[in-house]
């Protein structure tokens, strides 16, 4: 309708040299606003994954929506976001899945936001949202804005016959708390945001705080020397005692991974572990506390105390090396130590995880050589009954959150009950993890399990410190026996 009423008022106004003009005129007006809308537009989505904006694009596009603020005032905000644990896509589904998973949620995070706001692919497993210069944004509207993402990004995705269901952590910066006012400081911190996310996840949000950036370089530098410390014997294992419920007898000890920085001290576990996946170095690390786990059981036995077993974390990448079962072997001979002596604990997440074959079988050959199998932080990994049997599992660790204040909380005690009844029906071990009170020793005891472990117990300690406790352990319950005789 537009066009036609143009070109009559061109005629009435110019004649015939008005029309031609008109006719050579509105071609290019119209390419000049399809092309600036194209280019608003291919940014957000195209065909293929390549056609959301690539991150130099997202960085001029970040640098131009900071100068405007710089210029006329007003705000913008960059989030990050990051898939929780993408190897289990591609476990469970393939790449081919994984690759439509990826491109569907960049199609929703792109319906999910306004005109001008730009969605981008990032390098691995992730994307990058920025919002065009809005006149306000504070915490509490960009936290909603990245719930809204958070939601878009999860929500069950068909592919194929399948119904994946995606987890995201999302990680984000206002433009007034960024380092400094460009689009490449913005991103990092965004980035800083959603690595701290991903650290406290699955599903969590995190503002950017100036702490984060000193924290993402200490842990680079504790990455960067993880190797050395390994090499050079700065982590080993420290071992924390078990006792049975029955007689108060030592039934065990589990190794549990301890850096000894040169610098730093001690530094836990919840800060290097994870390093120590990403940096590709669970198996040198499960090679150490091993090594370190046997060599204690023959020092115990040269020492003359009677330790009937070691239990030693192994994390998913390790149960997946076919391998496994014969290097098990190998140093169970080299230290001439019997497979019974031997436990090898699983995280009940990787239990959850039942369509992995090569887990399942080297599990079953571990136990048919006779090593003993513990779940561990049962309660926690949504690992289904059928998968105990699966894994032949010879003993259930329950885990703390169930145990603490289980004397004082009733419906803690009948949790903590009705885990036990389960494990007595299947005809499975037991140990209460987290003990710290007598109350809860005397509770858990109770109700019929068989093992506690804990700072109630004993902290974790060096191989060193193991021999005095052992001692000390024994007199006190050789006096306890002699008085209670009396």
């Amino acid at each position: 309708m537009l066009l036609p009423a143009l070109s009559l008022a061109a005629y009435w106004l110019g004649g015939e040299a008005a029309l031609l003009v008109l006719a050579l005129a509105v071609p290019l007006l119209f390419a000049a606003i399809g092309s600036g809308r194209f280019n608003r537009e291919e940014a957000r989505a195209a065909p293929g994954l390549e056609g959301f904006a690539t991150e130099p694009r997202f960085l001029a596009n970040l640098d131009a929506v900071l100068a405007g603020i710089a210029t006329n005032g007003g705000t913008s905000v960059c989030f990050v976001i990051l898939f929780d644990d993408p190897e289990v896509i591609v476990e469970r589904h393939g790449r081919l899945a994984q690759d439509k998973v990826l491109f569907k949620t960049g199609e929703r995070l792109a319906l999910a936001l306004r005109s001008g706001d730009v969605v981008a692919r990032l390098a691995g497993h992730g994307f990058a949202v920025s919002l065009a210069q809005v006149r306000r944004m504070d915490l509490e509207n960009a936290v909603q804005m990245a719930a809204r993402l958070q939601a878009a990004a999860t929500a069950p995705l068909a592919v194929g016959d399948l119904t994946v269901h995606p987890s995201v952590s999302i990680g984000f910066c206002l433009a007034d708390r960024a380092p400094a006012l460009t689009g490449a400081s913005l991103l990092d911190a965004a980035r800083t945001a959603a690595d701290e996310a991903l650290r406290h996840g699955p599903a969590a949000i995190r503002c950017y705080q100036p702490d984060m950036s000193r924290r993402r370089a200490d842990r680079a530098e504790l990455r960067a020397g993880l190797e050395l410390a390994l090499d050079e014997g700065q982590i080993r294992p420290w071992f924390q005692p078990q006792l049975s419920t029955d007689t108060g007898q030592i039934s065990g000890f589990e190794a549990l991974a301890r850096w000894h920085h040169p610098e730093r001290g001690i530094i836990p576990p919840s800060e290097f572990l994870p390093l120590v996946e990403d940096a590709g170095l669970a198996e040198r690390l499960g090679e150490v506390i091993l090594y370190g786990a046997l060599s204690a059981l023959t020092r115990w036995d040269k020492a003359g105390h009677t330790i009937p077993r070691v239990s030693v974390n192994f994390s998913a990448a390790e149960l997946r090396n076919p391998r496994l079962p014969e290097k098990l072997k190998w140093e169970l001979d080299r230290f001439s130590l019997a497979p019974e002596r031997l436990t090898v604990e699983i995280l009940e997440t990787v239990a959850a995880r039942s369509d992995d074959d090569v887990i399942v079988t080297n599990l079953g050959r571990i136990a048919t050589l006779g090593c003993g199998i513990d779940l561990d932080d049962f309660g926690t990994g949504l690992a289904a009954i059928a998968n105990i049997r699966r894994f032949a599992v010879r003993r259930i660790k329950v885990d703390r959150c169930f145990v603490t204040r289980c004397d004082l909380d009733a419906d803690q005690k009948r949790m903590v009950a009705a885990i036990l009844s389960m494990c007595e029906q299947l005809g499975l071990e037991t140990v209460a993890e987290g003990v710290e009170t007598p109350g809860e020793h005397t509770t858990v005891a109770q109700l019929g399990c068989g093992h506690v472990q804990g700072f109630g117990i004993a902290r974790p300690m060096a191989v060193e410190e193991t021999f005095g406790w052992i001692a000390r352990h024994d007199r006190a319950r050789a006096q306890t026996i002699t008085f209670g005789r009396r």
